[in-house]
C-alpha cells in the first residue's frame, strides 16, 4: 500500500452536512467514491442482527469501521484518477475520541501509514439540511461537537482542511473539483 496517496480525497465534518449527497452527485459525475463506513456498517449489523452499532457497542461498531475503510483504501490503490472517501480512517480516531475511549495502537498506525491527499475537504454543520433518521440518530449538537472533533483531528494528523461552503450540491461539486485542478496545477 502506498504510504500516501496525492489521489484520494476525503470528505468529513459531522453528520447532516451534506458529505454523501456531494459523495453520490461526483459519484454520478463518473468519479470514483468510497461510501461511507458508517452506514455500511450500521446495515450490516441490522440485516445480520450484530450488536456492533453506535447505539449498543462504539468500540466494536469502530473496529468494523476500521476494516470497511481499510478495504475501501485498498481498493482505490488499484484505480486511476481521483478516488473520494466519505470520511476515512481519520475519522474512526476522532470518533473514539469524542465517545472517550481508547484508540487502538492498529488504527493510530493505519492513518499514519495509509494516506490521503494532504487536503481533506470538510463540510460545516449545516442546520438547514440536518436531519437524523434510523441510522443517523445524532442530534444536531452532537452533530457539531462531531465537526469540530474531526477538525482537531485532522489537524493533529497533519492534514490541511479546507472548508466547502454551504452551496447547491452541483457548486459544492465544482468547488472540490477546482480546489483538485487548482492543486494540480502547482505541481
Amino acid at each position: 500500500m502506498p504510504s500516501q496517496s496525492a489521489h484520494f480525497f476525503v470528505l468529513t465534518g459531522g453528520p447532516g452536512s451534506g458529505k454523501t449527497t456531494l459523495l453520490n452527485h461526483l459519484a454520478h459525475m463518473g468519479y470514483h467514491c468510497m461510501p461511507e463506513a458508517g452506514r455500511a456498517v450500521i446495515r450490516q449489523q441490522r440485516s445480520c442482527g450484530g450488536v456492533a452499532l453506535p447505539w449498543n457497542d462504539k468500540a466494536a461498531y469502530a473496529r468494523l469501521m476500521h476494516e470497511h475503510d481499510m478495504a475501501a483504501y485498498q481498493r482505490a490503490c488499484n484505480l486511476d484518477g481521483p478516488v473520494f472517501f466519505d470520511r476515512s480512517i481519520v475519522d474512526i480516531i476522532a470518533y473514539l475520541q469524542l465517545e472517550h475511549l481508547p484508540v487502538p495502537a492498529s488504527l493510530q498506525t493505519a492513518a499514519s501509514r495509509c494516506r490521503y491527499h494532504t487536503t481533506a475537504f470538510i463540510l460545516p454543520p449545516w442546520p438547514r439540511i440536518y436531519r437524523s433518521d434510523g441510522e443517523r440518530r445524532q442530534n444536531l449538537p452532537t452533530a457539531i461537537a462531531t465537526f469540530h472533533a474531526m477538525s482537531a483531528t485532522y489537524s493533529q494528523y497533519g492534514y490541511t482542511l479546507m472548508h466547502v461552503p454551504r452551496l447547491p450540491v452541483a457548486q459544492r461539486a465544482a468547488f472540490i473539483l477546482n480546489a483538485i485542478a487548482h492543486d494540480r496545477d502547482k505541481d
